[in-house]
């Protein structure tokens, strides 16, 4: 599957590699059709590559507010 950006680039979804969240999975996007390069993330619920992730591997979407938990969790940020 593609998916286009903001910009018009064209970028390939791998629907076999999820990565669980709130309302939907991600699927991992690369920027070629080999899978060779990793560029994000397509948000499952809203179809979205406007999404960011925090360095501690927290991410969400810009749209539908799809989040994924952080990685490692220290309830000192908190």
């Amino acid at each position: 599957m593609e998916a286009t950006t903001v910009d018009g680039r064209t970028r390939y979804v791998d629907r076999e590699q999820t990565v669980r969240g709130s309302k939907g999975p991600f699927f991992v996007v690369y920027t070629d059709e080999y899978a060779e390069q990793r560029w994000g993330y397509l948000c499952g619920n809203c179809e979205t590559v406007d999404n960011a992730m925090d360095a501690m591997g927290r991410l969400k979407c810009n749209r539908c507010a799809n989040i994924k938990k952080p990685d490692e969790w220290d309830a000192a940020h908190e």
